[in-house]
């Protein structure tokens, strides 16, 4: 929370920690040791001696490589051994960014944990056992960032115009969805200042029905309920919000802006605007949250009140 003069509480403060390497310093040399008895079939390209950049930056030899990855004959096991120099280098650099926007992160929202990486990093691996696409990489790296039971922030950086920061509940399940509709109907005015706030239509877009009448929730999710959740009039003024399958909205960064130097204070500055939206839907999760919803309806009028009388 904020306080007067826009000061906030102190994020925790890391440990000191020892001066990092660009990620191609260190794994310079990779993938020239074997094993006693390993064989090479193939060659094992070396991780690139050019294209530096500081750690806490992403770099174009990071994107490259990801790129790669959405070619079906380079997403598999055997392409990616060959390149593993090159995949830890990539490994490294987004690592070394993630604490760096960890940091800033713990600045914009104090309720972020100051973790290490390793426990916020996705694996690069997918799940193909129930997918009929079974290539066996992502073609992005990402990360979580919240509090444990909470719902946080998703970061991911992936090429072709397509890194995102992401926040929000997706596709929750019979309890939690319950949990928001019973709350919003007690009280949904705090919610929808949120998701209608400029700064916040401005990286997430508005909230709104689809203008055509195509079954498409007021976040563009294609998961919109056909009718009103039971219990629910078809006319409840809130109707186009307790239709909602998901509360999820994201940013897309276009890759210009990921090689950016900045990049990481960019992200920071689009999470802040998240913020309020990922506490409210906290809320909103909780029995009884209604009740810290509610309370806002009389902080409105004290607040309307105090604005008349400056203005008389």
């Amino acid at each position: 929370m904020w306080g007067k003069g826009g000061k906030g509480k102190q994020a925790p403060k890391r440990s000191p920690r020892k001066k990092q390497k660009p990620a191609e310093e260190e794994y310079e040399d990779s993938g020239d040791d074997l094993k006693d008895g390993q064989e090479v079939v193939g060659v094992v390209v070396k991780a690139p001696t050019t294209g530096r950049v500081p750690p806490g930056q992403i770099s174009q030899n990071t994107l490259k490589f990801l790129n790669h990855l959405k070619d079906p004959a380079c997403n598999d096991r055997e392409w990616f051994r060959l390149h593993e120099p090159v995949y830890r280098v990539a490994e490294k650099e987004w690592k070394d960014f993630v604490e760096a926007l960890t940091d800033s992160l713990m600045e914009v929202d104090p309720e972020i944990p100051p973790l290490p990486p390793k426990d916020v990093i996705h694996r690069i691996y997918r799940d193909i056992r129930f997918s009929n696409d079974k290539t066996p990489y992502k073609r992005g790296l990402s990360a979580s960032f919240s509090r444990s039971g909470r719902k946080g922030i998703f970061a991911a950086v992936k090429p072709g115009n397509e890194s995102i920061i992401a926040a929000g509940l997706w596709c929750p399940g019979r309890g939690e969805i319950a949990n928001i509709r019973t709350n919003l109907q007690r009280n949904s005015k705090r919610f929808k200042r949120v998701i209608s706030a400029p700064e916040f239509v401005k990286f997430f877009g508005k909230a709104s029905p689809h203008p055509k009448g195509q079954r498409q929730n007021i976040f563009g999710h294609e998961d919109e309920l056909k009718v009103a959740p039971k219990g629910v009039p078809k006319d409840h003024k809130d109707i186009d919000i307790l239709k909602c399958r998901s509360f999820a909205v994201s940013h897309v960064f276009a890759d210009r802006e990921v090689l950016d130097p900045n990049f990481r204070q960019t992200v920071a500055s689009v999470a802040r605007v998240l913020q309020p939206f990922i506490h409210i839907l906290n809320e909103l999760l909780t029995v009884g949250g209604g009740t810290a919803v509610e309370s806002s309806d009389e902080e409105d009028a004290e607040e309307a009140e105090g604005d008349g009388s400056e203005a008389e």
